[in-house]
C-alpha cells in the first residue's frame, strides 16, 4: 500500500544547544518521504526520507550559510540527507533506520508516535506520525566548534530531531 507524502501538513525540524544556554531551531524547507506499507497496520513499512541539505533555515542568513559550508553540512558536495528504514513497525513506538549525513551512514533509533488514520472532508484516507530522537553530530563528521570563555562550547554535540509527517493513501 503506497502513501503519498502531504508536505503541506508536514515538517522536519532540528534543535541544537547554542552556547550551552539556549536552543537554535532549524527547519528543512525541501524534503520528501516515500512510505509503503503492507496495510493500514503499518507493521511492515518501508520509509525513505530525503532532505535537501541546502534548504536548512534558522531565520539567520549568516548562520544558515555557515551550516551549508564545509564546517557543517558541506551542501555543495553532499546535497542530500537521507533516512531509510525497511520493514519498520510504526506501531512499536520505535523506528530504526540508516541516517546518512555528509556521506556518513549510521543506524539510528527514533521514537515514533502513530497519530492514527482519518478521512479528510474529500474522502481521502490520511495517516499521521510524530517522530523524535537525538543524534551525535560528531558521529556524522559535523565537528566544528569553538570553546567559550566559560569553558563550554558554542554548539552542543547533541542534535534533537523531530518530524511531523502526514500521508494520503494512494488510490
Amino acid at each position: 500500500m503506497k502513501w503519498n507524502f502531504d508536505k503541506a501538513h508536514s515538517e522536519l525540524v532540528l534543535k541544537v544547544k547554542h552556547m550551552m544556554i539556549s536552543n537554535v531551531t532549524g527547519t528543512f524547507d525541501e524534503f520528501d518521504v516515500a512510505l509503503e506499507s503492507e496495510d493500514e497496520s503499518f507493521k511492515n513499512t518501508n520509509v525513505n526520507l530525503v532532505a535537501q541539505a541546502a534548504s536548512i533555515q534558522t531565520r539567520n542568513t549568516q548562520r544558515d550559510e555557515h551550516l551549508r559550508s564545509g564546517d557543517f553540512l558541506e551542501t555543495e558536495k553532499f546535497p542530500e540527507i537521507t533516512f531509510i528504514s525497511e520493514g519498520a513497525d510504526l506501531h512499536s513506538g520505535k523506528i530504526k533506520g540508516e541516517l546518512t549525513i555528509k556521506d556518513v551512514t549510521k543506524e539510528v533509533e527514533l521514537d515514533v508516535d502513530f497519530g492514527g488514520i482519518n478521512k479528510d472532508p474529500w474522502g481521502n484516507q490520511k495517516a499521521g506520525f510524530s517522530i523524535e530522537g537525538k543524534i551525535s553530530r560528531q558521529d556524522f563528521g559535523l565537528t566544528w566548534n569553538t570553546v567559550l570563555e566559560s569553558g563550554g562550547v558554542m554548539v552542543s554535540d547533541i542534535i534533537r530531531l523531530s518530524a511531523e509527517l502526514q500521508f494520503a493513501q494512494e488510490v
